[in-house]
């Protein structure tokens, strides 16, 4: 049975570091090249974002019994075969992921022009998997 409270705190935590996000990313690449601190606060606020994102797609997976993902990719699949996520926001959930992966684990040196932009121009992505979260749940 899907625990709606449990997604919906996810989703605010989500919200939170959304938030955090918007007050903290410089308004130029300029800027954010400069201030060292502001960089790695938007390098983890948003690896903290793409984890509760996962998070909430993991809760929504058990919580409606669409089986056990193979992988975290598996995850999103399963949500756009229920009609949860539609299969743009599933696509931009893997590039998140992947993009997660590198930041944690440091697989190539971190691109700070590549974080910048996703954290100036598309942050809005996350607001699309939210709307379509709340939809589903209400």
């Amino acid at each position: 049975m899907l625990d709606g409270e449990q997604v919906l705190a996810r989703v605010d935590r989500l919200q939170g570091y959304l938030r955090e996000l918007r007050q903290t990313v410089p308004s130029s690449f300029e800027a954010y090249q400069r201030e060292l601190e502001k960089r790695r606060a938007c390098e983890r606020l948003i690896q903290l974002a793409i984890e509760a994102a996962t998070d909430v797609c993991g809760l929504l997976v058990a919580g409606l019994r669409l089986g056990l993902p193979g992988d975290e990719a598996d995850l999103f699949t399963k949500l756009a075969d229920a009609g949860v996520l539609s299969p743009a926001t599933v696509e931009t959930l893997r590039r998140m992921r992947g993009f997660r992966n590198i930041l944690v684990h440091e697989y190539t040196r971190i691109d700070d022009r590549v974080v910048y932009t996703l954290v100036s121009q598309h942050l809005g992505d996350f607001d699309v998997f939210i709307r379509q979260v709340l939809e589903h749940i209400r």
